[in-house]
């Protein structure tokens, strides 16, 4: 369980396919302090740490995620947005996220307002995801506000914070972003169409 706040955005510096698995090593000043078998949130995607190094650490994806989510499409260099899961008794300040990517989208736009970014984004609606005017959103793991929801798409608002410390301040249009819905939407919408 995670609250979509990013803690470190970290740097992929290794990538090794073995089989229908994809190996992904990433340096970050989080690596030091983690263990092997913690779960931590690489964009969003809860993987399962199996190699630690000085300053790095090793994550594998399994095909499973690789077809739902953008991992598969990291390049060395890439920043990732990294969580470590959260803490019983500790404040939940985003929302309840469970690192479980639904579905990619697609960034449709991205407008620079005066001291903030709007950026817009576009899903399949084959899957049944939705999302509601002010309702929760996480996009490469960061937990967001939702604003302008329609049947495919959605916008966000980013303070430069949020900008600067995240991967955001590498999106372009056309880019592809993990989603994951808001879980409590989820199963109502799912009981409602029982």
């Amino acid at each position: 369980m995670f609250t979509g706040i990013i803690e470190e955005l970290g740097k992929v510096t290794n990538l090794k396919t073995e089989k229908e698995n994809l190996h992904i090593t990433v340096r970050s000043n989080l690596s030091s302090e983690l263990k092997i078998d913690q779960s931590l949130a690489h964009n969003g995607v809860c993987l399962t740490v199996v190699e630690l190094n000085e300053n790095s650490h090793t994550v594998t994806a399994i095909k499973e995620t690789l077809d739902k989510s953008n991992i598969g499409r990291l390049k060395v260099g890439d920043k990732v947005n990294l969580e470590r899961a959260m803490q019983l008794g500790a404040r939940l300040d985003g929302h309840i996220v469970q690192g479980h990517v639904d579905q990619i989208g697609t960034c449709t736009s991205i407008k620079e307002a005066d001291g903030s970014w709007f950026f817009t984004f576009k899903y399949d609606t084959k899957l049944n995801n939705i999302t509601i005017e002010k309702g929760s959103i996480t996009i490469n793991g960061i937990s967001l506000t939702v604003v302008d929801s329609n049947e495919n798409g959605f916008g966000v608002a980013i303070i430069p914070y949020t900008y600067e410390n995240t991967n955001f301040h590498q999106f372009k249009t056309g880019d592809l972003v993990n989603l994951e819905f808001d879980v409590i939407g989820k199963y109502v919408a799912k009981l409602l169409n029982k």
